[in-house]
């Protein structure tokens, strides 16, 4: 651990909180990961201790019962739970606290807040995140499973994959299509008490995590109550957006320190594992291939504690939330396979850590959004211009305008074709005009577009009210153009004159 990085990032309120935290994982449950690893399964009383111990709900106010603290306990939280050699215990609590809960807490009412967060934070209930699908992870947009109002009540049905905590959890926070003909503003969340009547769960066998449960769930009719309906309905997708670099940059920190735990592990066993008549930590190779991955280690360790400063003061970091994430997975699977060949076959056998650590970590790099999708958000920043802007509020904010922009857009596009196909790029909504048919289609989602127009809700919102001049905008850069020109300037028919 770099002592001088954490005295710069924790104050000894914080590492008094650390210190009490191990202590009380080094007595209730290091001396049972083995266990809970073979049962596949971490009894629920153990998180009921953690609320009682004052462990949980640190980021929650008091109100819920929480702490109110500043985010970097959350931090020490994060590093401490990663530090067990059991991802699959880790991954519990930070899922429940900061995957899931976190939607209730910022966008539901009143009343679903008091329903679910006290008992979260007591240790009562377990929660899960509902995104993915059998055909939908990364691509958002392309759920199926459904949610259609009736009175006072959501009828659900589909089907969600690989949702940590789904078996033994209590509720679940899911992503749903209200409205599949609109889009990603169709998306809504959902709170699901999983003992309701048409639900079914699988437990799913997995190559890593094995004291916790991954799930396939079936929802069958499922009956809602509407208040369980977090925030507007429409606006899922854009509270996602925002939720996710929380849940990226908590998967950065865990990595970090599961790393420097293994690196600790397999130290110790270097300097008492004998070789040629010494110990293997005098061979030059494998002290210098140790000495690397500490010196990485150190430098990826210190942009997360960047990422989380920005995170901590309220800015919308997704360019270092993104680059956090990425290096510290790679990272992570990198330390295990290095990390397990120094233990040579040992390595390969179940009773040494270093094996279990080098099955939990293949996960990292594909939860949370994969390797793949945050190398495409970094090159849409570093080679489209692209900007991300934080997401909607409760009270409405960046969602609503896109919203707006689009009732303005089917408005203003029901006269004469344009001819041309474009593409508006509004950050995190994507919308083409197409009017190369008899009349001007408007298109939602990503499609292929000889002609992109980068410009925020905000800016277009102005451009179609007559509020600011195209000719202004563009030169200005509020608004950038991939393609051609002249095709970009057939758009001005839709414009106020």
């Amino acid at each position: 651990m770099n002592t001088n990085l954490n005295r710069y990032y924790f104050s000894p309120e914080h590492e008094l909180f650390r210190e009490s935290l191990r202590k009380f994982i080094e007595k209730e449950v290091l001396p049972y990961i083995d266990e809970w690893e073979a049962q596949q399964q971490v009894p629920k009383s153990l998180w009921r201790a953690f609320g009682e111990q004052g462990f949980l709900g640190l980021h929650y106010p008091p109100e819920y019962g929480g702490a109110g603290l500043d985010f970097f306990y959350t931090v020490v939280f994060a590093e401490e739970v990663s530090r067990v050699f059991s991802g699959g215990f880790g991954v519990i609590p930070l899922v429940t606290q900061y995957m899931s809960t976190p939607y209730i807490y910022k966008y539901g009412s009143p009343t679903l807040k008091q329903k679910y967060l006290p008992p979260v934070i007591r240790g009562e209930k377990i929660a899960a995140i509902g995104i993915s699908e059998p055909a939908a992870g990364s691509d958002v947009a392309g759920i199926q499973t459904r949610a259609v109002r009736q009175g006072d009540e959501y009828i659900v049905t589909g089907q969600k994959t690989f949702i940590s905590n789904g078996y033994y959890g209590d509720f679940i926070v899911l992503v749903v299509k209200t409205q599949p003909e609109a889009g990603l503003q169709g998306i809504s969340l959902l709170v699901v008490d999983l003992d309701s009547p048409g639900i079914t769960r699988h437990k799913l066998r997995k190559l890593g995590w094995h004291a916790s449960d991954t799930a396939e769930i079936f929802f069958d009719q499922v009956r809602v109550p509407a208040e369980n309906l977090i925030g507007k309905e429409g606006q899922g997708f854009f509270y996602l957006m925002e939720g996710l670099q929380l849940e990226r940059l908590i998967g950065a920190v865990g990595a970090i320190a599961g790393i420097e735990h293994l690196m600790e592990y397999t130290l110790a066993y270097m300097a008492q594992r004998q070789a040629f008549g010494r110990p293997i930590n005098r061979f030059q190779v494998l002290r210098h291939r140790m000495a690397q991955l500490h010196a990485e280690t150190q430098a990826v360790k210190t942009f997360v504690y960047h990422a989380c400063r920005l995170f901590a003061e309220g800015v919308y970091a997704v360019e270092e939330c993104t680059i956090a994430k990425l290096l510290a997975t790679e990272l992570a699977n990198k330390a295990a396979y290095e990390c397990l060949q120094m233990f040579g076959g040992y390595g390969y056998i179940e009773d040494y850590k270093v094996a279990r650590a080098y099955r939990d970590v293949r996960i990292l790099t594909i939860g949370g959004g994969s390797s793949e999708i945050m190398r495409e958000i970094l090159a849409k920043i570093l080679i489209d211009d692209r900007t991300y802007s934080a997401p909607a509020d409760p009270a409405g904010g960046a969602a609503d305008t896109v919203a707006e922009v689009v009732q303005l857009l089917r408005k203003q596009a029901a006269g004469p074709p344009i001819g041309v196909r474009i593409g508006l790029d509004l950050g995190e909504h994507h919308l083409v005009i197409d009017g190369t048919g008899p009349t001007n289609q408007l298109l939602e989602g990503a499609r292929e577009a000889p002609c992109v127009l980068q410009v925020t809700p905000t800016d277009l919102q102005a451009l179609l009210t007559g509020q600011l001049d195209p000719m202004q905008a563009f030169l200005s850069g509020k608004v950038r153009i991939q393609g051609d020109l002249n095709l970009a300037l057939q758009l001005q028919r839709l414009f106020p004159r």
